[in-house]
């Protein structure tokens, strides 16, 4: 499936963004225009089931898939946020960019509180007061964001991942030249599993304070984490 893009700037570096479950595009909208300012030309996608690409059926798999159809392969940077990152874990050894980072991953679908598929995809309904008390340090626009992300998609996405839950998803060692940057703490990444992931290759940062959608939460300190890899 040739997935939806979303363009900033002409540079003449590629960065490729793919974003989490329930959301698309539009949660990069800080982000994009940033690493435009750095010089790259930034490819944002919507996944399938999400924003304005197509629908289902519905795997990482898949979602991988899609991603290396529509994207560059070659690109200088490569960030996935979540599911993204569950994406573009899958996806790597054939996009070949020459850095990857990995934010608070989904390498890991253990509930936390009862907060599995069935609950996110329950969450397609939530209310713009729902969404500010789960992420109180957003900006309102992304509020407003998130409220019209969710009117478009399809939360059958979010169920198509119940048969992995528990299941280790961690990559053996990294493709290319890698960050897992983690929310403080990750819900997704615990302290063993990060130790892990250095043991594997990986570099880890950890983002002080930050909720899960980091970029959203904490925009100066995303930005911040990623130096020496812009």
């Amino acid at each position: 499936m040739h997935l939806h893009t979303q363009t900033w700037g002409e540079g003449d570096r590629v960065a490729l963004l793919i974003h989490g479950i329930m959301a698309d595009h539009r949660t990069w909208r800080r982000v994009g225009p940033a690493l435009a300012d750095h010089g790259y030309r930034v490819i944002a996608v919507d996944l399938r089931g999400h924003g304005a690409s197509g629908r289902g059926p519905y795997s990482p798999e898949l979602f991988a898939d899609d991603v290396v159809e529509t994207l560059p392969a070659g690109a200088e940077l490569a960030i996935g946020h979540s599911l993204g990152g569950l994406t573009l874990s899958l996806a790597v050894d054939r996009l070949r960019p020459a850095r990857a980072v990995f934010s608070d991953p989904a390498f890991h679908l253990a509930p936390v509180d009862g907060f599995g598929p069935e609950l996110l995809a329950r969450f397609k309904t939530a209310t713009k007061e729902q969404i500010r008390a789960m992420s109180p340090r957003w900006d309102e626009v992304d509020v407003d964001i998130e409220w019209e992300t969710l009117a478009v998609w399809d939360e059958r996405t979010a169920l198509s991942l119940a048969p992995l839950v528990g299941a280790d998803l961690m990559p053996a060692a990294p493709v290319v030249p890698s960050l897992v940057q983690l929310a403080d703490p990750s819900t997704l990444i615990t302290r063993e599993r990060a130790q892990l992931l250095k043991s594997r290759g990986f570099e880890v940062r950890s983002v002080v304070g930050a909720g899960h959608t980091i970029h959203r939460d904490d925009f100066d300190g995303f930005m911040a984490s990623l130096e020496g890899w812009l």
